[in-house]
């Protein structure tokens, strides 16, 4: 699966279980560690929960492994590595607490529309 083939399985994953606020940024260049970041929020611990679970189970239906998984049980920050993507799933009041989009502000938001309406 290509990179951006992954990253729009992601994000549409996350839009299946009514993610909020859907940001891509595009890392590369900027990152080593991946060349995309996808950066949402739910509104509750098991929203959290199963956006994180979506994505995670989308990716290995398409054939890619997932790398690892860190904060599920808590469903405050949820970090899916998936390789050169990295999607980060946040609870509300995490997202804007630790404010990822301001930390990686030279990255530039990479506009995925196009690529959700195929």
């Amino acid at each position: 699966m290509e990179n951006r083939e992954l990253l729009v399985s992601a994000v549409k994953a996350a839009d299946d279980k009514r993610a909020e606020d859907i940001v891509v940024l595009n890392m590369k260049g900027i990152s080593l560690i991946a060349d995309y970041f996808l950066i949402c929020h739910g509104n509750s611990d098991k929203q959290v929960q199963a956006i994180a679970r979506e994505i995670k189970e989308k990716a290995e239906e398409n054939g890619y492994h997932l790398e690892r998984m860190e904060g599920f049980d808590e469903g405050k920050w949820v970090l899916i590595d998936l390789g050169d993507v990295v999607a980060h799933v946040f609870h509300r009041d995490e997202r804007s607490y630790y404010n990822l989009e301001r930390l990686w502000g030279d990255a530039p938001i990479e506009d995925i529309q196009g690529d959700l309406a195929q």
